[in-house]
């Protein structure tokens, strides 16, 4: 699988994210603040397996299909990785 530009920048961002969580805790900002933040990094991580995840179900699915494979194996993959990782 390629890993595209837009799920790259989406793991920058979270990077700064995190940047920024550690910049609060240092200078002792509130719990609620600091956990609030934490909770924006895990949602933004989250959706960004989510992608990674769907995009290669897409390109596995293509591939099924056009060596008339079954897909359902390939579903079922991403579905089990997607439960796993929560």
């Amino acid at each position: 699988m390629e890993y595209n530009d837009q799920m790259k920048n989406r793991l920058k961002r979270i990077e700064g994210q995190i940047r920024g969580v550690l910049k609060m805790m240092e200078e002792g900002q509130d719990c609620r603040d600091v956990v609030s933040q934490l909770s924006a990094s895990r949602t933004a991580i989250d959706r960004t397996m989510g992608l990674i995840v769907s995009e290669n179900l897409v390109e596995c699915v293509q591939k099924a299909i056009e060596e008339g494979e079954d897909t359902k194996e390939y579903v079922d993959q991403a579905v089990n990785l997607l439960v796993k990782s929560r």
